[in-house]
């Protein structure tokens, strides 16, 4: 009888054990009816997830950086001709050129890093990914505020929390439970090309907490008159608070100060 792997906590390994939640993942990942071309899942693990996005996806690349569970997911998998497990880092991955999707339960230590990776591929469509709980709500809003990162990206990125997956899904077992965060590149930006350095400092400039609050802030670098227009426009009251204002009224401080939304 083999013996069961010893989990790294060098990589933050909670492996997914709860096969209904792997499921729901992988519907998500790739919804009903459809079928992903090209999948990138991150730490395939020993291949619970792997084992439900293959049979919808046309090419799937399963990730895995720790060599001794890589042995067993390809002898796993030897079947199954669209699956390929990569003994590699995702992180170390060329974005493929071609539309594609990444999936996974994400190691929580390494969540900033694999979403920036996302965020940064050109020909990424949509991410789904498996995070702490608390990353999940704070990215999306679910808190009822909303993080620079958001703010910044939301003109190409929608940012949803589509599901929860409670900690005793996982072994061994973390402290807290998990959020199933969807990202999903616009096919449309929401900012025309030649808007966005104007949208990067305006939020910047509304992040930086310099002034004490986001009105102060943006009176730095335009004249009150129209910050106050803006905030009127927005809805907005002059007191809010910079992690209080929701992507929309963003995009509407941006028309009224910097560069028209398309």
């Amino acid at each position: 009888m083999a013996r069961p792997t010893r989990v790294s906590r060098t990589l933050s390994q909670n492996f997914l054990a709860d096969r209904t939640a792997a499921g729901r993942l992988a519907r998500l990942a790739v919804p009903h009816g459809r079928e992903a071309p090209l999948l990138l899942e991150v730490g395939a693990g020993k291949g619970a997830l792997t084992e439900q996005l293959a049979p919808h996806c046309r090419r799937l690349l399963a990730y895995e950086i720790d060599p001794r569970l890589v042995p067993a997911l390809r002898s796993r998998f030897s079947d199954t001709p669209q699956v390929r497990v990569v003994g590699e880092d995702f992180l170390t991955a060329r974005p493929p050129r071609t539309p594609f999707s990444v999936a996974g339960n994400v190691p929580f230590s390494r969540t900033a890093a694999i979403v920036d990776w996302c965020l940064r591929a050109p020909a990424l469509t949509d991410a789904t990914l498996l995070t702490q709980l608390e990353y999940a709500r704070k990215r999306t809003g679910d808190y009822g505020s909303w993080t620079r990162l958001t703010i910044l990206t939301w003109p190409r990125h929608e940012w949803r929390l589509v599901g929860r997956v409670g900690r005793h899904s996982f072994r061994p077992v973390p402290r807290v439970d998990a959020g199933i965060v969807r990202i999903e590149r616009r096919r449309t930006p929401l900012l025309g090309a030649g808007a966005q350095d104007g949208w990067r400092r305006l939020v910047e400039l509304g992040f930086s907490g310099v002034g004490g609050s986001l009105h102060a802030s943006l009176c730095r670098a335009h004249p009150r008159r129209r910050v106050d227009a803006a905030f009127r426009a927005a809805r907005l009251d002059t007191r809010a608070l910079v992690g209080e204002v929701p992507p929309g009224a963003w995009l509407t401080l941006h028309e009224v100060l910097g560069v028209p939304a398309t």
